[in-house]
């Protein structure tokens, strides 16, 4: 069994990823660290890593999906209106 294309080089297998999160949607998580720049917090869901922008450790946020990459996210926390009492 060969693992060379015809040009000679080594070809690297490739398959389709689907995220388990999409963009502009909202989801629910908690912040389990911060990223390593300290600019945003980390979530993860079903071990997918989503960087959540303005959230901290021990945070439970909702927040928006903005980017979507092959490997991790981008989010920005809801605002959510303050309840009429």
């Amino acid at each position: 069994m060969s693992y060379t294309n015809r040009s000679g080089g080594f070809q690297r297998y490739s398959f389709s990823y689907k995220a388990p999160v999409e963009l502009g949607k909202v989801y629910e998580a908690d912040i389990i660290e911060m990223s390593r720049r300290g600019d945003a917090g980390v979530a993860k869901i079903q071990g997918f890593v989503i960087f959540v922008s303005d959230a901290k450790p021990g945070d439970h946020v909702k927040f928006e999906i903005t980017r979507v990459g092959r490997r991790h996210a981008t989010a920005d926390v809801v605002k959510e209106a303050p309840e009429d009492d």
